[in-house]
């Protein structure tokens, strides 16, 4: 582990973390959108899937303006939301049950994502770095507004798994 001396290296192994997030997250969204039934949450699932490879993408031009590498860091707390996510897949449920628990395992990743890119973009502003500020601020935009479809679906699943 490289020793953190000031801000700019908290930045890059933050920025480090997200893009591990965000790489085990094109990983798990496929069999998130298999185990849904719903199909507006298959849907989400699927745009979701497109939006975290253009945050992959967002994450890797930054790393090219810093002249860093991306890899070499492994996100352990994504890999423990992606875990709970597997389990809920493997789950034994009826269909708007494990609909309701998807949704669950997603808003956790979601707020995660939320609080990693609200930090980096704070990082981003102090350090004077106003291009990643912007970049990290839309991805970080576009995660809350993830979160809130997933709370607006929820409405409706949650409704009919009260029934199942």
């Amino acid at each position: 582990m490289t020793a953190l001396k000031n801000l700019q290296d908290l930045y890059v192994e933050q920025l480090k973390d997200l893009y591990s997030a965000e790489t085990q997250l094109v990983e798990a969204l496929p069999k998130m959108e298999q185990a849904a039934t719903d199909p507006q949450l298959k849907e989400g699932f699927r745009l979701h899937l497109e939006q975290t490879r253009q945050h992959v993408n967002r994450l890797e031009s930054v790393f090219a303006d810093l002249g860093e590498e991306p890899g070499g860091h492994t996100c352990k707390a994504m890999k423990g939301l992606i875990a709970e996510g597997a389990e809920m897949i493997d789950q034994e449920a009826a269909p708007a049950v494990k609909d309701a628990g998807l949704i669950a395992c997603a808003q956790r990743v979601e707020h995660y994502e939320i609080a990693g890119y609200g930090t980096v973009a704070r990082y981003a502003e102090v350090l004077g770095k106003r291009q990643h500020l912007e970049t990290l601020r839309t991805t970080e935009t576009e995660e809350k507004k993830t979160d809130s479809q997933l709370t607006e679906l929820a409405g409706s699943i949650n409704q009919t798994a009260m029934r199942a």
